[in-house]
């Protein structure tokens, strides 16, 4: 990536809505739905913005760090596919994928980061869990917050889509091709149960693996498999997703554009305001897929009393500087902030099983991260992995994936998030 100039404290530079065409759900389904959103050209975004949820950003909490020079020239963004089974697109929903996606402005490149979800971060007030618990404490406000105060970034919006709506993207598409192996299948097909009902829509299992067209269904199933590598193979599934709705939608017509964003804009929230929109809209045809991987980079996983298994992160100085050199380029110089040292060494201690994961011993009673109700209670249900897929149906009924027992950090009696 080109060198850049660089300048201390926050950039002043229009902001756009440009990176959501590389951007995510399931990492896929932000990326593929704002893809289409750039694609439909200003006249329709103009007529069609008012279906989208805005949220305004409160500038004073981003917690972006002043000791670090932030780069010119290019326009960082957090994109968060939340798996929301009510249609919550704020706070009382775990963030299932979590992408930082930084646009350079002259190239028109994007290149992208998965966050892993289990990852364990500093919260806004102190306390220490899963990064994806950020979204359900304190919304999009706390979720890019948290970004920012644990990896020296500087983002500043943020746009979230709905689980539901990727599956309206893929299928208005005609499907996308994705290459499935064998041992992908039977959990591809697990995970068919549970998509279907959430989004209202047929279960047809896969019969074989290869290079095959999948519907809606079957892509998030896809997108959603964990137990065969992990949270880092499964962002790598969702990367692939969002390459291949891109590749989809670039030959779309026209009609096909109108009809997603029909289906799809109720289920997006950001921070974005029209003019910053429109602004980016002009140059939709010029945005590409640039590099992608996941983030951490050096982990190791323990299970934390009151939070479940957590990826901690050994050197998180050394993870945040590799981190900024791939997304704003190896020659660009950083040093990480006290911030990010201070946490590297609290959350190694952690992470250890020493001490506590809270703040404080007292439970604040004023904590803005009070938990939310049983009406909005979230049910992750890769998280209690029972597989089956050898029964003689192909696929279980109470399917949920994971080996390590229930480590979302929200408890399922009472509803409640694990702080």
């Amino acid at each position: 990536m080109a060198a850049r100039r660089r300048r201390r404290g926050r950039r002043k530079q229009k902001r756009g809505f440009s990176s959501w065409s590389a951007g995510a759900k399931v990492a896929a389904i932000i990326g593929g739905t704002f893809l289409l959103l750039m694609t439909c050209g200003i006249v329709i975004v103009a007529q069609k913005l008012g279906k989208i949820d805005y949220q305004k950003i409160d500038p004073k909490r981003l917690s972006i760090s002043e000791e670090v020079e932030h780069q010119t020239g290019v326009v960082t963004f957090a994109l968060f596919g939340l798996d929301s089974r009510t249609g919550q697109l704020d706070r009382g929903t775990l963030s299932d994928t979590m992408i930082i996606a930084v646009l350079d402005r002259e190239t028109k490149e994007i290149t992208m980061s998965s966050v892993y979800r289990d990852t364990l971060v500093q919260m806004e007030d102190g306390s220490y869990n899963k990064a994806n618990a950020a979204y359900a404490f304190g919304g999009p406000q706390e979720a890019i917050s948290m970004l920012n105060r644990n990896f020296d970034l500087n983002i500043e919006d943020y746009v979230s889509v709905n689980f539901n709506a990727l599956v309206n993207v893929i299928d208005a598409l005609g499907g996308v091709d994705l290459d499935v192996t064998e041992d992908e299948v039977p959990h591809l097909n697990n995970y068919q149960v549970e998509t279907s009902k959430v989004v209202g829509q047929e279960r047809i299992p896969l019969e074989h693996g290869g290079m095959q067209t999948l519907n809606g269904v079957q892509a998030v199933s896809f997108a959603r498999i964990r137990i065969i590598g992990g949270d880092q193979q499964r962002t790598e599934r969702q990367r692939r997703l969002i390459q291949a709705i891109t590749d989809k939608a670039q030959t779309a017509s026209l009609s096909t554009i109108n009809k997603i964003i029909d289906q799809v804009f109720p289920q997006i929230s950001t921070s974005l305001s029209l003019g910053e929109i429109l602004d980016y809209a002009k140059d939709a045809f010029k945005y590409k897929l640039g590099e992608s991987k996941g983030f951490p980079y050096d982990q190791f996983y323990n299970t934390l009393s009151g939070i479940g298994s957590v990826g901690v992160v050994n050197d998180l100085p050394a993870d945040v500087t590799g981190l900024h050199q791939f997304l704003y380029g190896a020659e660009t110089p950083y040093t990480p902030s006290s911030t990010v040292v201070q946490i590297g060494q609290e959350m190694l201690y952690r992470g250890q099983g020493n001490g506590s994961s809270d703040s404080s011993d007292e439970e604040d009673e004023d904590s803005d991260y009070s938990s939310y109700s049983e009406e909005e209670s979230y049910t992750e249900e890769d998280e209690d992995y029972s597989d089956n897929s050898g029964n003689d149906s192909g696929y279980d009924e109470s399917y949920s994936e994971d080996t390590e027992g229930n480590d979302s950090g929200y408890n399922e009696d009472s509803g409640e998030m694990t702080e």
